[in-house]
């Protein structure tokens, strides 16, 4: 069995144990945010994750910087279910449980999530540009926007909603204008 399934099984019961909670305590958004914040922390910080992720730091330990890093900015029901997956063996699959629950949640909420990656930084009219071409797009409600900066791309933007893609980027209209160029040209 491979090793995506056999997470996946375990994975989504989780996220799915969270969801039901955050929705039986109508925390659903506030779970969100903490998700958001704690997929941050581990993502900024490789050493939390390696000592999370490590058979060799005992339960006790893990559950000790978990209340120390994060019982002041989460939900105490929310540390709790962290101290649970420390408890199960489960905490190194932290981050995919939280990428589940956004997933969960974004359909709850008839929301999308759109990656947006550009050659700079996007300012917040442009932001909200995507969004709207999004909107158009789908029938979501509402948008969940991430940002990438790839200066291969020259300027433009390309925008991913699911297997759905926009490519806008100055290099792709320069490839289809090399390619008109060269199939004029024979």
């Amino acid at each position: 069995m491979s090793s995506s399934l056999v997470n996946s099984e375990i994975i989504d019961p989780y996220a799915q144990g969270l969801m039901s909670l955050a929705r039986d305590q109508n925390l659903s958004d506030r779970f969100g945010e903490d998700a958001s914040g704690l997929l941050s922390l581990t993502d900024e910080s490789e050493e939390l994750s390696q000592f999370l992720g490590s058979p060799l730091v005992g339960a006790e330990a893990k559950k000790a910087v978990l209340r120390q890093v994060a019982s002041d900015s989460i939900h105490s029901y929310m540390l709790s279910f962290l101290l649970l997956l420390v408890d199960r063996g489960r905490i190194s699959l932290l981050t995919g449980v939280l990428k589940k629950y956004q997933s969960l949640l974004r359909d709850l909420n008839k929301t999308v999530l759109a990656e947006a990656t550009s050659a700079i930084e996007l300012t917040e009219e442009q932001k909200e540009a995507v969004r709207q071409k999004v909107l158009a797009m789908t029938s979501a409600q509402g948008v969940e926007l991430e940002t990438r900066i790839d200066p291969d791309l020259l300027g433009g933007v390309i925008i991913k909603v699911g297997s759905q893609i926009v490519d806008a980027s100055l290099r792709s209209q320069l490839r289809r204008i090399g390619l008109q160029l060269s199939s004029s040209a024979a």
